[in-house]
């Protein structure tokens, strides 16, 4: 935060809520930090106050969310239909979507390809877990196949 005082009385800063990953500069405001795997999530309700011991002025409440770093990546691969389930040629394969889940917590993600002749797919910005991705084929007017059989990775 930044704050003045009107008499040019030096300022003391105090926070609350702070994360247990963080800390604090009394003498600034600062607050900073870097918070582990652990400590996803969000830290809500933290104020920032700045007062010269008469007078304060305070900053928040506000909210800092913990993202999961998502580098990491897996290298799909497949083969291109040529046949629909009935065993008639396919002649109108569109695209292909992409869908994979994450075991320990089920979030969900996908990626459309929609050139019909790439048969590999990099995956990427994925956080450490383990996935289950499948592939679908899209024919021109929308219809989807059944989905692929599952595939289990782990990203470290």
């Amino acid at each position: 935060p930044q704050a003045s005082d009107a008499d040019g009385d030096s300022l003391i800063y105090s926070i609350s809520n702070k994360p247990s990953w963080a800390s604090f500069n009394t003498g600034t405001g600062r607050l900073s930090g870097v918070p582990t795997d652990s400590q996803v999530g969000v830290h809500g309700n933290i104020s920032i106050t700045a007062s010269d011991g008469q007078a304060s002025a305070r900053l928040g409440p506000f909210e800092i969310e913990v993202t999961e770093d998502g580098s990491g990546s897996v290298s799909l691969s497949w083969k291109i239909p040529t046949q629909n389930t009935d065993g008639t040629p396919l002649t109108d394969l569109a695209r292909f979507r992409i869908d994979w889940t994450r075991t320990n917590n089920g979030a969900k993600g996908s990626v459309t390809i929609n050139n019909p002749s790439v048969s590999s797919h990099v995956v990427e910005n994925l956080a450490a877990g383990t996935y289950e991705f499948t592939i679908v084929a899209i024919n021109d007017d929308g219809v989807a196949s059944v989905p692929s059989n599952k595939a289990s990775k782990t990203v470290n």
